[in-house]
């Protein structure tokens, strides 16, 4: 019987294992502080328009990290606090700032016209896209993206009650990270730092 010396066996177990280890191909997974998304096999894309009537899809950003927020320009508080933390969030990220786009999306297409929505955001900051879609377009991307919205009578008008969440995107147009209301620009900028590693 053909024994092997106890330095071969562990000549070979070493090396079994160092092949086993990489084996594992995938990157390290991102230890964000909001809401992982890495897996979701939901909000892919989305066909909207821009203020100028042009169609606008994920793919136009390639290349960028997108900052993706549902809401409406009558929103009193919620939409322009988060719109606010995404000027905010560009200034954390300092010299990176230019490979973040934000994308504003209205939930309310019958009061938020386009030109009104884009004077909205461009208020916050120049470089945020605002993008509408008739009713129909706009609970197809809202479904798609597990985005909850419902109006809300008030007397003579009405408002919206619409989930927080803002949804990060790599910039190969991979949906990672969703951002919840609570964290703040530096929190935010962490998470979307790790897209661009």
């Amino acid at each position: 019987m053909n024994r092997l010396s106890t330095p071969t066996r562990r000549t070979l177990l070493l090396g079994g294992l160092a092949l086993l280890a990489g084996c594992d191909h995938q990157p390290a997974r991102a230890s964000f502080k909001g809401v992982d998304l890495t897996d979701a096999t939901y909000g892919r894309d989305f066909h909207l328009k821009d203020r100028d009537g042009r169609d606008r899809s994920l793919a136009d950003w390639r290349g960028k990290m997108v900052l993706l927020h549902f809401g409406f320009t009558q929103c009193p508080d919620a939409c322009p606090t988060v719109l606010v933390r995404a000027a905010q969030i560009r200034a954390q990220l300092g010299k990176d700032a230019d490979k973040l786009q934000v994308l504003f999306v209205t939930l309310d297409p019958e009061r938020d016209q386009p030109e009104v929505l884009s004077n909205y955001t461009k208020a916050f900051d120049p470089s945020f896209v605002a993008l509408w879609g008739d009713p129909q377009a706009t609970k197809t991307v809202a479904d798609d993206f597990k985005v909850f919205f419902k109006k809300v009578p008030t007397g003579s008008s009405y408002t919206l009650d619409h989930s927080l969440l803002s949804y990060g995107f790599d910039p190969q147009g991979k949906l990672r990270v969703a951002l919840r209301h609570a964290q703040s620009a530096e929190e935010c900028a962490h998470d979307l730092r790790q897209l661009l590693a």
